[in-house]
């Protein structure tokens, strides 16, 4: 039966060799089996080409980039040719004196001569290597048909017809499967041995070859194949149990390519720019200049691996303080490219690392507060001089009476626009969020990108101090947008082979919001396409209000974590019960945002946002701007700036505008002489600026040299706010000394200055002055009808 078998072989390779040969002709060239060559993990590059972070991406196979012939180590291309194919550089494809010691081998062990479990192979390196490359032509689980080997053979002989014998060693030495899912010694070598293998020795070489003939052995027969690879070269085999041992239970362990070397700096970015695991055969394409199997991003390597730092090195310090997550997020202001990207603090501190908590939904807190300002600047409600009151108040929300406190639980009374944001005072906040609206505030913020969930009324005045959810990378590309003038335009995450997408659900936390991110190209890094959501004289006044280190003097003092070398607009926020905590600024290039917080939502213990998140925005910002300062934007069109003098007790925020005037005196300093009158420089939109009247209040000009009624002014209109308790709504009267306050037809009262409890209604209000001269002017009060006793004592009689 065997003879027989041999004979119907040689047969059929008469008859077959010719259409065996004309299937082969499509035989790929050396370059083109090269060039299709797939590793099984993703090294992600920075900008500049510099490896940054490697991720798997066929969930199947491990590979490695295509390693060339001389990077392989001598001992082991000596080993796998002992022990695959000993003739290999003198046969043409098929050993045909090794196919007949095998049939005659395994003739003799059919028929019992000879242990049968030793049964012998034929096959070449170029054989093997015809069905690594073509399925029809490996081996299947019940064994080659007789058909198939011919056809192997054949596709050999094509190959070495049209190969060298360096590039057949090389391919199969990157192709060959062995133990698991490992598909060439390469990566055989970094996960078994834990070396690269240009760096493995005689036994390590010995050892990998040995795996070659049966790659899931028992440890004792692969030490054994190693040991007689070994004597073959006249070496020992002293030290290869434990190696061969060592080296199969890593391969049982899954060690991680690389081993500690693996580099693993951006893992969140890198799933968030690829949307996942991505199945073989879609690949990215490389850069020129990039390695095969490299993916080049707009991440920065050295700002990446810095904020990487800076981030666990907050966290550790905090870790007495119930906190142990975080995310850092960099952006370039003109192109919206991302040059950093930190998803999570690690392993080492954080029991959920593989959460992404640049794309997880938190409550943002008073980070909030710049886009309502811009809003309410935007339609003139009020100016950055306008006076806010902190006082305590309530308002009606759909779950009962909301009350507003700010974080120092103290109240500040009268204080300007500018104080009341750049030091981040909630009441003044709820009371323009009630003007605006909650409708209209909602669909501010979604012009932004912020993509909120359910409705405007569903958050009520609550959405000014941040109630609402919003995810690290929406909400610091709409800082982004006050960076650039007003105009919003999408984060460009890197990935040019995404198409366009639907927007993403609110409700899905784990994925790149598509209304957020741009596809990138590998053209110059350019805007894209951008939409006015606020008008550029609003943004700049808020920038300047968010750069202004002494009127956020009041909440956060003049040296503060928000203080920086060079110019940088910055605001805080911590959303209730201490569960987040946000520090997001920009400077002229950049956008930095960062979070501290818990993955679970665990509140924190005595963290804000200016000593939780600050610290690494601080550090982050003067990082980035080592060499090159950060400067101040330039006045758009629309704005102007006023210089007033203040007098005391009339501005809460003169203490702040003296601050800036003067500085701090050093003790033990000789004493200074008599201060000038302190001034505050203001900026307002054009048509909002102070008109003489009303610049008369700021002035140190004395009371006497005032000429008639200087406030209210004839025809104004007074509105009452329910909300707020009426013994802080009086009207104050101001006029020429000497004279007596009548209110339609009654006398109130004398004095250059009186406070007046408001009635709705229009009024006529009097100041007669000594020699029979009155000044009148007429005024409106509108709004609700406060309480019948306050009524009744207050109305004029």
């Amino acid at each position: 039966m065997s003879a027989l078998r041999l004979l119907s072989l040689a047969w059929l390779l008469v008859l077959s060799w010719g259409g065996a040969t004309a299937v082969a002709a499509a035989w790929p060239t050396a370059a083109e089996l090269r060039a299709q060559h797939r590793p099984s993990d993703l090294t992600l590059l920075d900008r500049r080409g510099e490896p940054l972070q490697t991720l798997r991406i066929d969930p199947q196979q491990r590979r490695l980039p295509w390693v060339a012939l001389d990077d392989f180590s001598p001992a082991l291309r000596v080993a796998v040719v002992l022990s695959e194919d000993r003739r290999f550089f003198e046969h043409g494809g098929v050993d045909w004196s090794g196919l007949a010691r095998s049939a005659w081998a395994n003739l003799r062990a059919r028929l019992g001569a000879v242990d049968g479990n030793r049964l012998q192979g034929a096959s070449t390196l170029s054989m093997q290597l015809a069905g690594l490359v073509d399925a029809e032509l490996s081996r299947p689980a019940g064994g080659r048909s007789l058909l198939a080997k011919v056809g192997q053979m054949a596709a050999a002989r094509r190959i070495e017809a049209g190969w060298s014998k360096r590039d057949i060693l090389e391919a199969y030495l990157n192709l060959v499967p062995l133990r698991g899912e490992l598909v060439g010694l390469p990566v055989a070598s970094r996960v078994l041995l834990g070396k690269h293998a240009s760096g493995l020795d005689a036994q390590e070489a010995a050892l990998l070859a040995a795996l070659l003939r049966a790659p899931n052995a028992r440890p004792e027969r692969v030490q054994r194949r190693a040991c007689e690879l070994l004597q073959l070269q006249q070496l020992g085999c002293q030290g290869l149990e434990m190696l061969a041992s060592q080296a199969l239970a890593a391969g049982a362990a899954a060690r991680p390519l690389g081993g500690r070397g693996e580099l693993q700096w951006a893992p969140h970015y890198a799933r968030a720019l690829l949307g996942g695991a991505r199945p073989p055969g879609r690949w990215p394409p490389t850069a020129a200049g990039d390695a095969p199997g490299s993916l080049r991003s707009p991440l920065d390597g050295p700002l990446q691996r810095r904020a990487v730092q800076l981030l666990r090195q907050q966290l550790a310090e905090l870790s007495g303080r119930q906190v142990e997550d975080g995310a850092v997020l960099v952006l370039d202001n003109t192109s919206g490219e991302v040059r950093a990207w930190v998803g999570s603090s690690g392993a080492a501190l954080s029991s959920a690392a593989q959460v992404d908590a640049v794309l997880a939904r938190r409550q943002p807190g008073s980070t909030l507060k710049p886009f309502l300002y811009a809003q309410a600047f935007e339609r003139r409600l009020i100016t950055p001089a306008s006076l806010l009151d902190d006082s305590p108040t309530q308002v009606m929300a759909a779950s009962g009476l909301y009350r507003p406190q700010n974080y120092d639980r103290r109240f500040h009374g009268w204080v300007s626009a500018r104080t009341a944001l750049a030091s981040s005072l909630n009441v003044p906040a709820v009371q323009l969020a009630t003007q605006l609206g909650p409708d209209a505030l909602f669909d501010r913020l979604n012009a932004h990108g912020l993509a909120l969930a359910h409705s405007g009324g569903f958050h009520g005045p609550a959405l000014a101090l941040g109630s609402a959810e919003v995810t690290l990378l929406a909400l610091t590309n709409a800082y982004r947008s006050l960076a650039n003038g007003g105009r919003w335009s999408p984060v460009r995450l890197g990935d040019e082979r995404r198409p366009p997408a639907k927007p993403a659900a609110p409700s899905a936390p784990q994925s790149v919001p598509q209304s957020v991110i741009q596809p990138a190209t590998r053209q110059p890094a350019t805007a894209p396409a951008a939409r006015a959501v606020v008008s550029p004289a609003a943004a700049f006044l808020v920038a300047d209000i968010l750069s202004d280190n002494a009127a956020r003097a009041p909440t956060f003092g003049l040296d503060s974590p928000l203080v920086t070398r060079s110019w940088s607009a910055v605001k805080t926020g911590t959303s209730k019960d201490l569960r987040d905590n946000w520090c997001i600024g920009w400077t002229d290039r950049y956008i930095v945002g960062v979070w501290v917080g818990n993955a679970g939502g665990a509140p924190m213990q005595r963290v804000s946002g200016s000593s939780g998140a600050a610290p690494v925005w601080r550090a982050l910002v003067d990082f980035l701007h080592e060499s090159q300062p950060s400067r101040p934007p330039v006045p758009p069109a629309g704005v102007l700036r006023e210089v007033m003098a203040l007098e005391p007790g009339t501005n809460a925020d003169a203490p702040a505008a003296q601050a800036r005037q003067t500085g701090t005196s050093r003790p033990g300093a000789p004493a200074a002489p008599p201060a000038a009158p302190p001034t505050a420089a203001e900026w307002f939109l054009a048509g909002t600026e102070l008109t003489q009247l009303q610049r008369a209040r700021h002035t140190r000009e004395p009371v006497a040299a005032r000429r008639g009624i200087t406030t209210p002014r004839d025809g104004s209109l007074f509105a009452l706010d329910p909300d707020i308790p009426p013994a802080v709504q009086r009207i104050v009267f101001e006029g020429e000394s000497g004279g007596q306050w009548w209110l339609d037809g009654r006398p109130l009262g004398r004095g250059p200055r009186l406070s007046w409890l408001p009635w709705p209604g229009r009024h006529r209000l009097e100041l007669r002055l000594p020699g029979g001269r009155v000044e009148q002017v007429g005024f409106e009060v509108r709004g609700a009808v406060v309480k019948a006793e306050t009524a009744r004592s207050n109305r004029p009689r």
